[in-house]
């Protein structure tokens, strides 16, 4: 007669399998048996195999041969094991609380700590790699690039030197004037002048007066002719009016300081922006008077 081969207790892989889902049962166990004070499992709290009755409400089947009963043996929590239980068997349950001195927050604070690392170095790899198919792309000089750099760091010295240029500058120039310019007016005349005849002149019924050695006439009225080019003294007394368009031609100079316009407080005020970034690139930096610039 020979005997059956022995079967595995389904309660056995049933408790096997959900042992197989606990993490701590994955970890390398030591051969070498703790003491209950030295082993740390031992502090968490477990509960009882015999309290748990649905394990053990399942139907065991009957071993062909009866197994020969081994002397009990103490488990990690100081107990006796149960018959039909290996003594080298996992805990079919381990209790859910943290371990003593572990956070819970901080698988999650690693997690994210480690999600936004990630993050970062991606977008810099992008940006490094979109750099390099620039450069490739558009075939870019690296001296250029270097001489970029410096005129960038040159760039605060530059601006600075400009906006009090612009603040110490004037505007001169020449202003053409081309108008017509409106003149009304009346115009007093009252002074003695001369004028001269441009042609012969009759005056009839004169008063002549003729004194010779031969002849005398006085107060005679006769008519006279007076030739061109007689010059007559005589007094103007009148009034001219004068309404005319009189045409002005002429260039105005202008020199205007822009320190005492409006636009002074904006170079000012530039100026101010300028100089932190001014003196981190140069310390030493002074103005165009000599005098430092920075603090």
């Amino acid at each position: 007669m020979t005997e059956e081969p022995i079967k595995e207790d389904p309660v056995e892989k049933f408790r096997k399998l959900i042992a197989s889902f606990i993490p701590f049962s994955r970890l390398p166990k030591k051969e070498v048996k703790m003491d209950d004070e030295k082993n740390p499992l031992s502090a968490l709290p477990r509960k009882n195999a015999d309290k748990d009755g649905k394990l053990n409400s399942l139907p065991k089947k009957k071993d062909a041969a009866p197994k020969p009963e081994s002397a009990p043996q103490a488990d990690s929590t100081g107990g006796a094991s149960q018959p039909g239980q290996p003594a080298s068997s996992p805990s079919p349950k381990l209790d859910s609380a943290p371990r003593a001195g572990f956070s819970a927050w901080a698988p999650r604070f690693w997690t994210t700590a480690s999600v936004i690392s990630l993050t970062i170095n991606i977008i810099i790899t992008v940006i490094l790699i979109v750099l390099v198919i620039s450069v490739y792309r558009l075939k870019l000089d690296m001296a250029k690039v270097l001489s970029a750099g410096t005129a960038l760091m040159d760039l605060p010295g530059g601006l600075y030197s400009n906006f009090e240029l612009m603040e110490r500058a004037s505007i001169e120039t020449n202003i053409p004037v081309q108008a017509d310019i409106p003149v009304k007016f009346d115009l007093l005349l009252n002074q003695q002048t001369n004028v001269t005849l441009s042609e012969n002149v009759t005056i009839t019924n004169a008063l002549v007066t003729v004194n010779t050695g031969g002849l005398n006439i006085t107060q005679a009225n006769t008519t006279i002719v007076l030739p061109a080019g007689t010059v007559l003294p005589i007094m103007l007394n009148l009034t001219v009016p004068v309404d005319k368009q009189v045409p002005v031609t002429l260039n105005v100079p202008v020199n205007i300081p822009l320190s005492a316009t409006s636009l002074n407080d904006p170079f000012i005020g530039l100026q101010d922006v300028v100089r932190p970034i001014y003196c981190v690139t140069n310390p030493e930096a002074v103005d165009m008077d000599g005098q430092p610039i920075c603090p």
